[in-house]
């Protein structure tokens, strides 16, 4: 068949699904017959969009020439949108962002090779994060006729595929009649109800274009996916751990979004206390009494102490992730373990655990239920009774600083527990305070006093609080400080890519706001190490019209790895240059950017963030920030991690402690 026939039989479908508003719709009307004669990459494209796939982010090359052009017909009938990227890493990080931001899937589309092997490496985000996302990826024919041009170079069939399989869920399209099972194992990754993630489709060449004469539409649609339940456990152990504990913390991951107010009820019933993984900040308000912010390797005094001095651990939705638990060292005082968790491996990822696996809230209220039959009052009596040896030092050592009677005005029935963390909490404030009330240092790079990375963090925080901006933090010094300063009330304000920690998220989740115009203002902070590995979003992002502002913290280094590096051995090396880069004038020579200075003080950075507000494109500030020894300019370390010389040690403790 010529390919000018093909052309506008795809032109008319597309149209007509288009004026009907569905490819359903049409089906049902009658406007497209069920049996059709189409490109299998075409046939790809119907079965996304009755999956309500309508956002490609798309690195073309000469292993995706067939779908192009499927989605070029496709776009200009208005059924997808397009956004051809630079870069395949971008083009990932976009769509993550896309769907975690506004919950909208996208799918990105690449070459054979390298580009492949690049987005691929980005799909450790969505993989780790839990965010769904299709990849549509070029591979090497079918007919094996000899080296495929950036195949990979080994004389061994369909290796890619291997590689899509070791990494997570993936089909390979070598039969296109196997179509719709790839659709429906795509469906149940993308869209699974606890654990989404990305899916990966590999399309050789040669069978990208092939002719499937009388396809049967019907073959395109899949089935719905319910929600699961609460677990069906032993809820009367639960309740005889909880009656049994002196001190219980909470450990809330990404997992119990949603559950707010059954987590602080819970709290309230046990006398527990909060904390959080990097990645669920604002699940629990900050300013909740019970909550004690962010705990882990970085962590902060009050969340770390709660994990350390608590003798019940209640973990909730978390991975565990070795940032979140010092590295399986942050509970030691932890006999037993209550894990809700919709995963198996994560439920079962401490000893002595009981395992409640179902839906956090669902399962959090089976819980509650659990307590209050099991008698309220008689819960509240055991919960009061006097605290461990352990719990009594520490409420020594910290009773002349701050004051029960003070704190009592405001919980007049505060437990020796609660009163405990909450002095910690006290002291976790003071010691922010301290930091943004001194905002600049003097930096022996810039020449000059400078803002230190927390002042100017917060400032921007603060400055963010009230408008309908998203914060997006990019991995390395400026995310862990940004984690530990982060105050949210509500879930989904701040985002931080804590599983991956991969370089450039942030920059390239601005490019969420050019694939749909109602998606809040992106505010992405991004250290000069991170902006450098993508920077590629300033054309794209101009190019597309994206709307936002790229906070870039300027210390002339990798400061996160400097900070380890002389925390470890008491010496930097290979993480940093010797002179300024000129960002502005960088930014500067992309039309449509604007570009602001933060200057050299709280002032000057809140002028500079109003001004990037007001315009309706793609922004930079460039904000030189300090980077030193003086401890006025972090944040601090707080738990452990298994890293550098540091290893032996950490692991002697969890061996001992046998959590």
């Amino acid at each position: 068949m010529e390919y000018k026939e093909i052309e506008k039989a795809r032109i008319e479908r597309a149209n007509i699904i288009a004026e009907c508003g569905g490819l359903d719709v049409a089906l049902a009307a009658n406007r497209i017959p069920l049996h059709i004669d189409a490109t299998l990459s075409e046939l790809l494209i119907l079965g996304m969009l009755l999956q309500n796939v309508k956002t490609y982010f798309t690195v073309f090359g000469h292993g995706s020439t067939e779908i192009g052009e499927v989605l070029r017909i496709f776009e200009k009938a208005g059924l997808v949108r397009v956004l051809g990227l630079r870069n395949e890493i971008e083009a990932s990080h976009a769509a993550t962002a896309l769907n975690w931001i506004t919950h909208e899937k996208a799918a990105v589309v690449t070459s054979i090779g390298p580009g492949a092997f690049q987005a691929l490496a980005a799909s450790l985000v969505p993989a780790s994060d839990g965010i769904g996302v299709w990849y549509l990826f070029g591979d090497e024919t079918t007919e094996d006729e000899g080296y495929n041009m950036q195949q990979i170079p080994k004389n061994q069939e369909f290796l890619f595929p291997q590689v899509l399989q070791a990494m997570g869920s993936a089909y390979s399209l070598q039969d296109p009649w196997a179509l719709s099972t790839a659709l429906r194992r795509g469906h149940a990754r993308v869209d699974h109800p606890f654990r989404p993630g990305p899916f990966y489709v590999s399309m050789p060449m040669n069978v990208q274009s092939r002719m499937l004469k009388g396809f049967n539409l019907r073959e395109l649609q899949c089935g719905e996916i319910s929600c699961i339940g609460a677990a069906v456990g032993d809820y009367e152990k639960a309740v005889a751990w909880i009656k049994d504990s002196r001190s219980a913390v909470i450990k809330i991951g990404a997992g119990a979004k949603g559950a707010t107010e059954e987590i602080l009820q819970l709290a309230e019933l046990i006398d527990g206390v909060c904390v959080y993984t990097p990645i669920a900040g604002g699940i629990v308000p900050y300013e909740h009494p019970r909550c004690m912010g962010v705990g882990g390797s970085k962590g902060s005094i009050c969340g770390n102490y709660a994990m350390e001095m608590a003798d019940l651990l209640i973990a909730i939705g978390t991975r565990a992730v070795c940032q979140s638990d010092s590295s399986r060292t942050g509970y030691p005082n932890v006999r037993k373990v209550i894990n809700i968790n919709a995963d198996l491996d994560d439920a079962l990822h401490y000893q002595d655990s009981l395992a409640l696996m179902g839906d956090a809230k669902l399962t959090l209220k089976e819980l509650i239920g659990a307590l209050k039959r099991a008698s309220e009052e008689g819960l509240k009596k055991a919960l009061r009774e006097e605290p461990e040896e352990a719990l009594k030092e520490a409420l020594k050592e910290k009773s002349e600083e701050v004051s029960r009677e003070s704190y009592g005005q405001a919980h007049t029935e505060s437990s020796d527990w609660l009163f405990a963390c909450a002095a910690k909490k006290s002291e976790w404030e003071a010691f922010k305070q301290e930091r943004f009330d001194n905002p600049t240092l003097e930096d022996s790079f810039w020449r000059r006093r400078v803002l230190t990375q927390p002042a100017a963090i917060k400032i921007a925080l603060d400055w963010s609080a009230d408008k309908e901006v998203i914060n997006i933090f990019d991995a390395g010094d400026v995310q862990a400080n940004g984690f530990q300063i982060a105050s949210d009330e509500w879930s989904g304000k701040t985002i931080t890519d804590s599983g991956a920690s991969y370089m450039g998220f942030a920059v390239s989740a601005i490019l969420a706001s050019a694939a749909k115009p109602d998606c809040p203002y992106i505010l992405a902070f991004s250290g000069d190490g991170s902006f450098t590995m993508n920077p590629q979003i300033l054309i794209d992002g101009a190019e597309h019209g994206a709307r936002g502002c790229i906070l870039l913290f300027d210390n002339n280094r990798m400061a996160a790895i400097s900070g380890l590096q002389m925390a470890q051995y008491g010496n930097e090396f290979a993480t940093w240059h010797e002179k300024p880069i000129d960002y502005l004038g960088w930014a500067k020579s992309v039309p449509g950017v604007m570009a602001i200075s933060g200057g050299h003080s709280p002032e000057e950075l809140r002028r500079a963030l109003d001004k990037a507000f007001d315009y309706k494109g793609l922004s930079l500030i460039h904000i030189p920030v300090y980077y030193s020894t003086d401890p006025l300019g972090s944040m601090g370390v707080y738990g452990r991690w298994n890293v550098g010389n540091w290893v032996e040690e950490t692991q002697k403790l969890r061996h001992k402690i046998g959590l």
